[in-house]
């Protein structure tokens, strides 16, 4: 990962997703914003190793988004255990 993102910039540091959720995918942190820019510009869609690169900048409101629908889900779901309200149709 290092060697690929190296080139456009000063790498503050770099996270690769180890859990279930996050397998496949990987922060890459700059140092500067324009050296992020020059990266997501350049890196998408590079090939490596026979699979091709996404690079997107990470928006936090879309996670947090993301994250407040699950707990959603899980709060109607607890409730439709406590009083019984089945899904499925009959």
């Amino acid at each position: 990962m290092y060697d690929i993102f190296c080139k456009y910039g000063a790498i503050r540091q770099i996270r690769v997703g180890t859990s279930k959720d996050t397998r496949g995918t990987a922060f890459v942190v700059y140092e500067d914003i324009y050296d992020a820019k020059t990266a997501v510009d350049h890196l998408s869609g590079f090939n490596v190793a026979n699979r091709y690169l996404i690079v997107l900048y990470y928006q936090q409101a879309k996670m947090s988004k993301k994250f407040d629908h699950k707990k959603k889900e899980d709060e109607i779901t607890k409730l439709q255990e406590k009083y019984c309200v089945s899904t499925k149709d009959k």
